[in-house]
């Protein structure tokens, strides 16, 4: 177990929930714009912060974003990969995702083939996420040619979260899209996976407001992935720490 994967697990046993930041450098203005949030969200209080999005988050970019990011940051910065191409040396970390339910083994395996030898060259530590796109699945249920849990099936997703950590996922993520119109995914469903697992479970995807991530955590993640969230009205940092807070509250009561 690496430095960044012990971190999370110790994060959410001791602390009962986490928040991970996610900035796309794409849905910035300037690069200076997704640096300022990035840094922002580490003083806020976020336990990671992700640097990724499902397309044009590579190049330089994505080098100068995680660069400024991770010079000032106090917390790990992480990778959240669209493709092979979503990988700079400026960074602690990658979610080495295999997407469970594409129809496409390319994201079930062989993106992870043709990246793997540059994630080691450039020395970040690769963390085993098993990747699940809940319907409506948005850009990246397209992009990865996705078969959508329905969101009415909690037992397909908890069945497909068991069939990662057999597989030897380290790490559990869920998503239904970035900023879905119905919301985040169902409650009865991310208690469905927590309980499935015993490894920790990542929840994202129309996660708006701190009662809401609050709720994800009270039915069973571990942590939660906002994005969308922190882009809009300013202040990156408040909102991060309004999320944290209510977060926290929630990861105490669940313990």
């Amino acid at each position: 177990m690496g430095k960044v994967e012990k971190y999370i697990a110790d994060g959410i046993a001791r602390k009962g929930g986490l928040l991970f930041a996610l900035i796309d450098p794409v849905d910035y203005k300037t690069p200076s714009d997704a640096i300022f949030a990035g840094r922002e969200s580490s003083d806020g209080g976020a336990d990671i912060v992700l640097i990724g999005g499902s397309m044009g988050a590579q190049g330089e970019l994505l080098d100068i974003v995680a660069k400024g990011i991770k010079e000032k940051a106090n917390v790990p910065v992480v990778l959240f990969p669209g493709n092979i191409s979503t990988v700079t040396k400026h960074a602690d970390a990658v979610y080495f995702m295999s997407l469970l339910n594409s129809r496409n083994p390319y994201w079930i395996s062989q993106a992870q083939m043709l990246a793997a030898p540059n994630v080691r060259k450039l020395g970040l530590e690769a963390l085993p996420v098993g990747y699940i796109v809940i319907a409506p699945g948005g850009t990246v249920g397209w992009v990865g040619d996705a078969n959508l849990v329905p969101r009415d099936k909690p037992s397909i997703a908890a069945a497909l979260a068991l069939s990662a950590e057999m597989s030897g996922s380290r790490l559990v993520l869920t998503d239904c899209g970035s900023n879905p119109k119905d919301g985040h995914m169902p409650l009865e469903m991310v208690t469905a996976v927590s309980r499935a697992l015993t490894v920790p479970y990542i929840a994202a995807g129309g996660i708006r407001t701190p009662e809401q991530a609050a709720a994800v955590i009270g039915a069973g993640a571990g942590a939660v992935q906002v994005g969308t969230a922190l882009e809009k009205g300013g202040n990156t940092k408040k909102k991060v720490a309004e999320f944290v807070r209510a977060i926290r509250v929630a990861g105490k009561k669940k313990a």
